[in-house]
């Protein structure tokens, strides 16, 4: 049983990796699929095939051409998806959302990943693992946390995989995929929240080497 129970409004950080810490993300049609995933899945309804939904889209709004329910489980504020491991902060707005929507998300990719990839068993360390943020300065600390974990772990666009939010909140492009309301409006402009970030990091990276240096 889950030591975290999930509640309408509270915020959770949900992150998972790859059983033995494989890549979970060999190709960009991979990281795309998982971002799909994120949007279709994000329903109350029955979801059934993504491929299957790809040709009806009655009563749906669009989100980055994605089909989107309108009677959503969660909100979505930022995500990191990273080449052995992922990082979302999750708000629940259903009872038992965040637990039908990591379900479905993390079922319906493991089956096309091994499909894909002619092979069986356990694509994912586990069940996804929760965290409940406590208050408004986690929440904070955790976005930078998560927008700039590529940074964290060093990861280099022209060899790795990865995806982020990030570019979506400093406007850099315009998906429009996240709530980011609750975060940005902290801040008087995206400069200052950039520069929270950048701190931020520059704090999680110190207590990185610290943590390295006491092993």
């Amino acid at each position: 049983m889950r030591e975290v129970e999930f509640a309408n409004g509270e915020y959770y950080h949900i992150f998972n990796r790859g059983v033995e810490k494989r890549k979970i993300f060999l190709d960009d049609f991979d990281i795309q699929r998982f971002f799909k995933s994120m949007a279709e899945f994000n329903s109350v309804e029955p979801i059934g095939s993504i491929y299957e939904n790809s040709f009806n889209k009655k009563d749906e709004t669009s989100q980055l051409g994605h089909r989107v329910s309108k009677l959503r489980l969660i909100e979505l504020i930022a995500y990191s998806l990273n080449p052995n491991h992922y990082h979302l902060i999750l708000k629940q707005i259903k009872e038992k959302g965040i637990e039908k929507y990591m379900h479905r998300l993390g079922m319906g990719y493991a089956k096309y990943f091994n499909n894909k990839y002619k092979r069986s068993g356990s694509l994912f360390q586990g069940k996804f693992k929760a965290v409940l943020i406590e208050n408004n300065e986690q929440l904070l600390y955790t976005n930078a946390y998560v927008n700039l974990n590529f940074k964290v772990h060093s990861y280099d666009k022209k060899v790795d995989l990865f995806k982020t939010s990030w570019n979506e909140y400093v406007g850099e492009n315009n998906e429009n995929f996240c709530k980011k309301d609750i975060i940005l409006e902290q801040f008087e402009n995206i400069s200052d929240y950039k520069n929270y970030a950048d701190d931020s990091l520059n704090m999680i990276l110190e207590n990185k080497k610290r943590y390295k240096e006491l092993e």
